[in-house]
């Protein structure tokens, strides 16, 4: 990897649930208040206005009792195919502060998420790397990889059973 070149972060996940589905359960903040965040976090609040522009802001509670807040700031919306968005920390309020586990980690992180059907299944793909970063937050971002598998497979986990529960009603 250049020095110029950010770090990607890519992950794709496969549901057995048709893609409109997934695509409410990722873009509805009544769902998203079910899923979304690492497994044992606990969700307090959140407000989601989906357009290019808008702001999904949210915020959960650790295990240890830590409240954390983030935002996604969405620059690209194409239902039911492809969001494009701004990831960040954030205050109560919105924001954009740095991430409470790490000072170098990136201020925004540009993410992809795309999703595609095939015969009634969804494959969620996600892609994600540092933006405006220097070259410590870059560096910071690659050396969290693992962090990443772990958080954001157990965060899937959790929308994959979601999804199993409002497929069963």
């Amino acid at each position: 990897m250049s020095e110029h070149t950010p770090p990607t972060f890519n992950l794709s996940r496969n549901f057995d649930a048709p893609r409109a589905l997934v695509w409410k359960v990722y873009t509805d903040v009544e769902h998203l208040a079910k899923w979304w965040g690492p497994k044992g976090f606990t969700w307090l609040r959140g407000s989601l206005d989906l357009k290019p522009g808008g702001v999904f802001h949210y915020g959960m509670r650790a295990p240890t009792g830590q409240e954390m807040w983030g935002k996604f700031v969405y620059r690209e919306i194409k239902a039911p195919e492809r969001i494009v968005f701004v990831n960040s920390f954030s205050d109560e309020k919105g924001g954009t502060v740095r991430a409470p586990f790490n000072p170098n980690w990136p201020l925004e992180v540009l993410n992809t998420i795309t999703f595609s059907e095939t015969g009634g299944k969804t494959v969620l793909a996600m892609t994600g790397s540092p933006f405006n970063a220097t070259q410590a937050e870059r560096d910071a971002f690659e050396s969290m990889r693992p962090s990443l598998d772990q958080g954001f497979k157990g965060t899937l986990d959790q929308l994959a059973e979601h999804l199993a529960t409002i497929q069963k009603k």
